[in-house]
Order: C-alpha cells, then sequence, then structure tokens
C-alpha cells in the first residue's frame, strides 16, 4: 500500500502538441495495458537522461543512438519486459519495434525512441508490440495522460502522475508528467520512467540543461533498495504551444518560475515513486545539513537511506537511532568530527553532539517513529551546505515481492 498522499490530482492539463495512447498488446499479460504510444508535436524540443548502469538495456541504447540523430516524434514503452540482458538479439527487436512504428506514423527511424521495463533477462515479444502499435496509433488522444501512466506500470500500485498551470506575466503554461517505479529503485541520470511535457518554448540545449538540473532534485535523490535500474530513462519536452517567444537562457525574465514549476512535478512524481516502493510503509526524508559540499551531504543522507538496519528500524518503529550514527560514520567523510553531529527525528533531538541528547526519551523516540512520514535530519555541523534524499522503509512484502517478481 502507498504511503500518504498519492491522489491523481484533481485536474490533468493536456499539453498541446501531445497526444497519448495505452493498450493491451499482450507482452507479458492478458488483458492488461502494456503498450503506451506518445506522440510529439514536430516543432516540440526534446531533453533525455538515461541509466548509467553499464550493463544498460537494448531500448536505452537504441534510445542514445536515435536521440543523437534528430528530435523525437514518438515514444514507444513496453512493460512486461524489460528487453536488458537479451544481446544483439534485443537490440534488433527494439529498432524492429522503432522501425514499425516509424513506417505506421510516417516519419524516420530515428525519430522514434523505445523504452522497456519488467523482467531482465527474457527475450522481448516485439511481435507483440508490433502487432498493437495499429490500435495504439488509433487510439491517441491528448487527454490520455491518467491511461498512459497506469498503462507504463509493472510493480507500481498506484499511477504516478502530476500536473500544474503556472501564470507568468501574460503567459500561461501548462506541465503535465507521469512516471513509474516501485523497485530497483536509486536511479542514476534518471528515474525508472519518467515523461514530462511543457507547451512552453525552450530551445534545446537549454532545455537539456534544465533536465539535467532539475533531475538532480528530483529522480536523483530518491531510493528504495539502492538499485539503479538497467533502464531508467526520463524525457522532458517542450511544445512550444504557449508562446511563440523561445526561452533560450537562464536570463529570460520566464525561466526561474518556469524551472521552479518543472522542478516541484519532478520532485512530487520522484517522491511518488518512493511512496510507493515495493512493500514501503513509512516515507522517509533525509535532511543532511552543515556539510562543506552537497556531495558530502549526499554522501550522508544515502548511507543513512540505503541502510537495511535504518530501513528494517523505521518499519518496526523502533528507535534504535544508533543504526543512524553507524550508517553516518561509515559514509566516507574521514575527517567527521562526530562530537559536533546532531541528529532529529521530526522535531525530537535524538542526538546532541555526537551522544545522545540530554532531554531524549525512548517515549519520544518511539512516538515519531510510529508516524508513516518522518525526517531525519542530520547536522554535520562543518559548513553551509545541504542536501535531501527521499527514501522508504524495508519491510516484510518487499521480500515477498521480489521474491515472487517472475512467477
Amino acid at each position: 500500500m502507498a504511503v500518504g498522499d498519492v491522489a491523481v490530482p484533481n485536474t490533468i492539463y493536456p499539453i498541446d502538441g501531445i497526444r497519448l495512447s495505452a493498450i493491451a498488446a499482450g507482452v507479458r499479460y492478458k488483458d492488461r495495458d502494456d503498450l503506451v504510444v506518445i506522440e510529439i508535436a514536430e516543432t516540440a524540443t526534446s531533453a533525455v537522461v538515461t541509466t548509467k548502469n553499464t550493463f544498460c538495456a537494448a531500448p536505452v541504447r537504441v534510445l542514445r543512438e536515435h536521440f543523437a540523430k534528430m528530435a523525437p516524434r514518438y515514444l514507444v514503452t513496453n512493460t512486461g519486459n524489460a528487453n536488458a540482458g537479451t544481446g544483439a538479439g534485443g537490440k534488433r527487436r527494439a529498432e524492429e519495434i522503432c522501425a514499425a512504428l516509424a513506417g505506421k506514423a510516417g516519419v524516420d527511424t530515428s525519430a522514434v525512441l523505445p523504452f522497456s521495463t519488467g523482467v531482465i533477462g527474457e527475450p522481448l515479444n516485439s511481435e507483440a508490440v508490433i502487432k498493437g502499435l495499429d490500435k495504439a496509433l488509433d487510439s491517441l488522444g491528448a487527454d490520455n495522460w491518467l491511461a498512459a501512466a497506469n498503462g507504463i506500470r509493472t510493480t507500481d500500485t498506484i499511477p504516478k502522475l502530476a500536473s500544474r498551470k503556472v501564470n507568468i506575466a501574460d503567459k500561461s503554461y501548462h506541465i503535465t508528467g507521469i512516471s513509474k517505479g516501485s523497485g530497483m529503485i536509486r536511479p542514476n541520470m534518471a528515474t525508472m520512467l519518467g515523461y514530462v511535457a511543457t507547451d512552453a518554448n525552450i530551445a534545446a540545449d537549454l532545455l537539456q540543461e534544465m533536465l539535467v538540473a532539475i533531475n538532480e532534485q528530483s529522480f536523483n535523490r530518491i531510493t528504495v533498495d539502492g538499485d539503479t535500474s538497467t533502464n531508467d530513462c526520463c524525457v522532458l519536452i517542450a511544445t512550444g504551444a504557449a508562446s511563440t517567444e523561445v526561452i533560450d537562457s537562464p536570463e529570460h525574465p520566464h525561466y526561474q518560475l518556469l524551472l521552479t514549476a518543472l522542478t516541484d512535478v519532478f520532485v512530487r512524481l520522484a517522491q511518488l515513486i518512493v511512496r510507493d516502493g515495493e512493500g514501503a510503509t513509512k516515507f522517509m526524508t533525509v535532511k543532511v545539513t552543515g556539510g562543506q559540499t552537497t556531495q558530502e551531504c549526499c554522501d550522508v543522507a544515502y548511507a543513512v537511506a540505503h541502510s537495511p538496519l535504518v530501513k528494517t528500524a523505521f518499519f518496526a518503529s523502533d528507535a534504535n537511532w544508533g543504526r543512524i550514527l553507524a550508517a553516518v560514520g561509515y559514509a566516507g567523510i574521514e575527517d567527521l568530527d562526530t562530537e559536533q553531529v546532531d541528529v532529529y527525528l521530526d522535531d525530537v533531538m535524538i542526538c546532541q553532539n555526537g551522544g545522545v541528547a540530554p532531554n531524549y526519551t525512548e517515549e519520544a523516540g518511539k512516538t515519531v517513529m510510529s508516524r508513516s512520514e518522518i525526517t531525519i535530519h542530520i547536522d554535520l555541523a562543518r559548513g553551509e551546505a545541504s542536501d535531501t534524499v527521499y527514501t522508504c522503509d524495508l519491510s516484510y512484502d518487499y521480500v515477498k515481492i521480489n521474491a515472487d517478481y517472475r512467477s
């Protein structure tokens, strides 16, 4: 069961220049939407980030080659099979899907980007995907964001969707995005899968810079289990339908407010992944302040967020805060003065100057640990840098879900 606020927004803004569809192609399961196609206006700009996993999936390799040649017109996603660990045959299947869609849509093959998610190491049923393309193209519509969010799910228990309208001077911009992911989550350059679009008119080079920066504060700040997927990809699209004026530099008067709105959407989508972490019962924010650099803050935050001992203690509502200190200690900050470190659970100080806080009680710790949403605040007291990572607890159900995943 997902944790906390995971509701689909009441208003989902269509993005002029984007059409989507989701259909059941029978890639792995019957009668389950598992093929999603997104059509992008010819005038749009796009940005992409992909996994840094060396054993990246075949569609990721094809995607990189195609994106280097031209802006995408179509995104095609299948679930149920990751097409990863499938060698040359997997790449050929991904290329065949792109060629088939390109032929049906009347675009260059390189204008199609493929995405896959699901089981690793099994041949992709590309025939089923190709057979479903006609129906997917016939079903394209501007209002199908929720259907697409459901269509890209695997072990996800909820659709992940965010949508915003932002008014800047005399312009109204719309942003809508979807993501998927529940396990195998410690993104490195992207999330499991994420697609965000806006009707703003943003130059391609600037859009890529924006995506990289936004990604660092959203999808690259979440972890469920510390595993970086073979298939991580994220796409940001700007259709330009809202204005003929191109935003081409950070000095543009609309840039900063639009960047903030886009970041809000990305952070929401990223947090939904953690809230829906496999078997999760608690949503945890790990905030590290007082660092000398952002990197060391992230190192400490991820050490805590990845620790099975910390995560299982939170699942049990056990105020065993020594596990947090242990994780801070092995985060790799060699010159850390542990006698300056303070740690809080929400508003309860549990550790002061490296030892138990004078006013701390076990009862206060248990009270905080019983909550479904908890912030761990670690003050390193050695600088001005700070950063935040989002994670969840580790439950019995996580083991069960992953033990039974292929069955």
